[in-house]
């Protein structure tokens, strides 16, 4: 695919990816979000804060994480695999990266209670764990079934002295903790900051957490040129739910034309079952949690509930850079259903010595199916680590 040389994939300044984005609020949250909107890109700059920022995720975070070439694995597929080893964050994934940026932004616009959502439990735990570095009150809201199934990720975030509420209502998934955690927003406008966790919902969100996640592709850059004397690769890969892995992997990539980037969605048990969370392939334009974008929905505008195996990615709808790079063409979406994720998780950990979050499951299943060339530098984001999931890897193959 050939890309005009004007095009970018970037955020334009109302929030737009082509034609999604933008902010689709209720009046009551217009304050909130028309503080940060105003005040976000200006803070990000500042020197202090980026001394800050950068400081925190070389000390407390452990960056830059490494870039690990995956030999048995490269050799098994016949192509060159990177692993961007974002599971060697603190915390075990690359969500804490947005939440050490978001933390210090409130601190900025002096707010001292912190809301969170979370779907696997890698933002909850993320946005306690900087809660607790700061010394500032944290709610977390997440769905009472993902409760059951992330047990040891709750456990966690109430260590590091959050409150964990459950959502009751609709599928009780990350969608349902969502709404809770914009209604108590509502409520408690002044004193509140709203960490949201993934490239979604209403502007500045998903640029200001995507701007956050591209240490990921900017660490990659140089490692590959390291490595490989070159910094881009021919194919970025990373799974998408909301998508802010993904981001921070495709960020300095994203006008690089040369550069590939694949998208890995879960069918769940398939497409085509009712039981799935491959937004690309069922998706239409609608408006979820303030953004406009590919949503899964009924005939008459109503959410479709999604499902996956997997916590992480158990959305109805996508970030809005996600929907432009698939409306576009820009980007490849690749579905894949739980028993191909759950092999592939088992796989790598045989082959590498790596056992990875049944989410970056979903990328590394592609393999089977997607080829690529001997000579292809290919690079997957490994967002996070799989200690999270030995319950459902247990009970999947009964180990």
């Amino acid at each position: 695919m050939i890309l005009e040389n004007n095009t970018s994939y970037q955020a334009d300044e109302r929030g737009y990816y082509g034609d999604f984005g933008g902010a689709f609020i209720p009046e009551m949250l217009y304050p909130n979000v028309e503080e940060l909107r105003s005040q976000y890109v200006q803070i990000m700059q500042e020197s202090s804060f980026q001394e800050e920022f950068k400081q925190l995720l070389k000390d407390y975070v452990g960056r830059p994480t490494p870039l690990y070439y995956a030999k048995r694995f490269s050799e098994k597929y016949g192509t060159k695999v990177y692993l961007k080893r974002e599971d060697l964050c603190h915390t075990g994934a690359h969500k804490v990266n947005n939440t050490i940026g978001q933390i210090l932004m409130a601190k900025r616009l002096g707010k001292n209670r912190i809301i969170a959502e979370t779907g696997a439990g890698q933002h909850g735990v993320a946005t306690a764990t900087v809660c607790a570095l700061m010394g500032l009150e944290c709610i977390v809201y997440m769905g009472a079934v993902d409760i059951e199934r992330q047990a040891p990720n709750v456990a966690r975030m109430k260590m590091l002295g959050a409150t964990v509420r459950p959502a009751m209502s609709g599928s009780r998934t990350l969608k349902d903790a969502t709404n809770e955690a914009i209604r108590d927003w509502i409520n408690n406008p002044v004193d509140t900051h709203y960490i949201i966790g993934s490239v979604v919902g209403p502007h500045p969100y998903p640029d200001m957490v995507a701007r956050f996640q591209s240490v990921i592709s900017e660490e990659t850059k140089k490692q590959l040129l390291e490595k490989e004397g070159k910094e881009n690769p021919d194919y970025v890969v990373a799974c998408v739910g909301g998508g802010s892995n993904a981001a921070g992997l495709y960020y300095h990539y994203l006008d690089e034309p040369e550069v590939g980037i694949i998208a890995v969605e879960a069918a769940g048990k398939g497409v085509n079952t009712g039981e799935s969370a491959a937004t690309s392939a069922l998706g239409r334009e609608g408006i979820i949690h303030g953004s406009k974008t590919l949503l899964m929905q009924t005939d008459d505008g109503q959410i479709t509930e999604p499902y996956s195996i997997s916590a992480g990615l158990d959305y109805p709808g996508v970030g809005p850079m996600h929907a432009n790079l698939f409306r576009s063409g820009r980007g490849e979406f690749i579905s894949v259903t739980d028993e191909d994720a759950m092999t592939a998780g088992l796989e790598l950990s045989k082959l590498e010595g790596i056992i990875p979050a049944i989410e970056t499951s979903h990328a590394l299943a592609i393999f089977e199916t997607r080829k690529f060339k001997k000579d292809d530098i290919v690079v997957i984001n490994l967002s996070g680590r799989g200690d999270k999931d030995l319950n459902t890897f247990i009970e999947y193959f009964e180990l």
